[in-house]
């Protein structure tokens, strides 16, 4: 496949900088952004087991907060107290402190500048693809149609372990044909909790217990001194699992037997509303912002297109959300079969590629733009557009592939915006002072995002996540010191060089 060439870099005066929509303040509900940048929520992996704020934490937001922009989101932060790896934790109040020492850290760096949102975010059980052996004998269970499927192949097994052994000894493609789906996915890529799974008792009391912990967690949020919480709606896990037209919860909080119809659709939305109301209620609405992160095309069979998601939109503007960001696709349900001993991974499969194209997406997007640029524009602004048509302001964040102040501005500033405010992951990963720079006319000094997502293939490996643009780059010590914190091979630059000022 042909990989597409990212165009140079727009030439800009520090003059026409001062006049475009980019660099103006923009509203979030009871926050005020200096600028309508935003670098969205990443997991860089630099907790630690206890999902602690650790160093390496505070040096990541503080290399983004040197950038200065309008608002800068941390990583998801999980809700629940539970191992995770090395990803942020918000589950009890021992985390606050540390959290607070982000707080001041971003607002060292950026010198108050920069607006800080932490993105809070449920998940549900998911376990490392098993070798045959493991799963037949730790997770299977011997049901009577197994016991029925051996015998028709004239095998007897009476006891559990008689059964398992039986299994175990036929071949791959037989032993496939005997298991029901469920045991299928679950020896080729690994058990998955759904939120469909109502025979698990935990699963059923999500919608009871759900609200709470995410409104705790925003409360601490609060208490260390964020300006706002976002939502984790979206991608793969459990508030976007509940949204998602695959959600057939038969309980009020799914689409049952017909998760498009309006009873089917106001069940999926239920659950995201209620979080939102508690997280709502539970913070100062005059200095507390609130909104989520969701999907604005699942890019699953069956799974929730725009026109849905523009209909969530409303409903979040409606109950008094204070912004909506939208992404698209990162979904377990198409992901590439796993190696064994290794999870399934969000963004292997044709959704994870389309929330983050790289170079070789071929095909432009609706807007005509060609390659990974832009790409997710069109659902964004398709969003907006009903949020307006109900007579809401909600300002709405876009996302996808942008790289460059021309295609910044447009989709902020055309007659049929995109967006209020824009995001930008992989660009700011690749420099964290892009969108400085692109403010102070120096848009020829920019360190420019390849977009070929060596990025996502360390978060995939869960390793510490940097770009192959830097992180050979020994020259200079971070924050203009000496000092160059290394991966944990010694390989590699965490963080990215301090801008050298040309």
């Amino acid at each position: 496949m042909p990989r597409f060439t990212i165009p140079p870099a727009t030439p800009l005066t520090r003059e026409e900088a001062a006049r475009a929509r980019l660099f103006q303040p923009g509203e979030l509900g009871p926050v005020h952004a200096r600028r309508r940048t935003w670098v969205p929520a990443m997991v860089p992996w630099r907790s630690n087991a206890e999902g602690a704020v650790t160093q390496d934490v505070l040096d990541w937001y503080a290399r983004f907060a040197q950038g200065k922009p309008g608002v800068l989101v941390v990583e998801a932060t999980g809700i629940r107290d539970i191992p995770s790896g090395p990803l942020l934790r918000i589950g009890t109040d021992d985390t606050i402190e540390g959290l607070r020492r982000l707080v001041e850290t971003v607002r060292e760096h950026s010198e108050g500048e920069t607006r800080l949102f932490i993105q809070i975010i449920d998940f549900l059980s998911i376990r490392r693809r098993p070798e045959k052996a493991k799963f037949l004998q730790r997770f299977l269970r011997p049901t009577a149609a197994h016991r029925d499927a051996l015998a028709e192949r004239g095998i007897s097994a009476g006891t559990d372990d008689e059964v398992r052994a039986a299994l175990a000894s036929l071949e791959d493609e037989e032993l496939l044909a005997v298991l029901d789906e469920r045991e299928r996915e679950d020896l080729e890529f690994g058990h998955r909790e759904r939120v469909t799974d109502m025979h698990l008792e935990h699963i059923r009391a999500l919608p009871q217990q759900l609200p709470e912990l995410f409104a705790a967690a925003a409360v601490r949020a609060e208490r260390a001194g964020f300006d706002g919480v976002e939502l984790h709606y979206a991608h793969a896990y459990t508030m976007a699992s509940f949204l998602s037209a695959t959600n057939t919860r038969d309980d009020g909080y799914g689409g049952g037997t017909d998760p498009h119809s309006p009873a089917g659709r106001a069940g999926r939305a239920r659950l995201p509303l209620e979080v939102f109301r508690a997280v709502r209620e539970a913070t100062d609405a005059s200095a507390f912002a609130v909104g989520c992160r969701m999907l604005g095309d699942e890019v699953i069979e069956g799974g929730t297109r725009v026109d849905e998601a523009a209909e969530f939109a409303t409903l979040f503007a409606d109950a008094g959300m204070d912004f909506v960001s939208v992404s698209k696709g990162g979904k377990f349900d198409d992901a590439r079969q796993p190696k064994v001993g290794a999870a399934a991974y969000p963004y292997t499969g044709e959704s994870g590629h389309e929330c983050m194209p790289t170079i070789r997406v071929a095909g432009a997007n609706e807007d005509g733009l060609e390659g990974p640029l832009g790409r997710n524009l069109p659902l964004s602004r398709t969003i907006r557009r009903a949020i307006r048509a109900n007579g809401h302001t909600t300002p709405v964040v876009g996302a996808g592939g942008i790289n460059d102040f021309a295609l910044a501005e447009a989709a902020l500033s055309s007659d049929d915006p995109a967006c209020d405010f824009v995001a930008a992951a992989r660009a700011t990963l690749a420099d964290p002072d892009w969108f400085l720079k692109t403010e102070q006319g120096r848009t020829n000094a920019i360190r420019r995002c390849k977009y070929t997502n060596y990025c996502e293939a360390l978060d995939e490996r869960h390793k510490e996540v940097s770009c192959q643009l830097w992180d050979r780059d020994f020259e200079r010590g971070d924050f203009g010191g000496e000092a160059i914190r290394r991966s944990e091979d010694g390989k590699r630059r965490l963080i990215a060089p301090p801008d050298s000022g040309e």
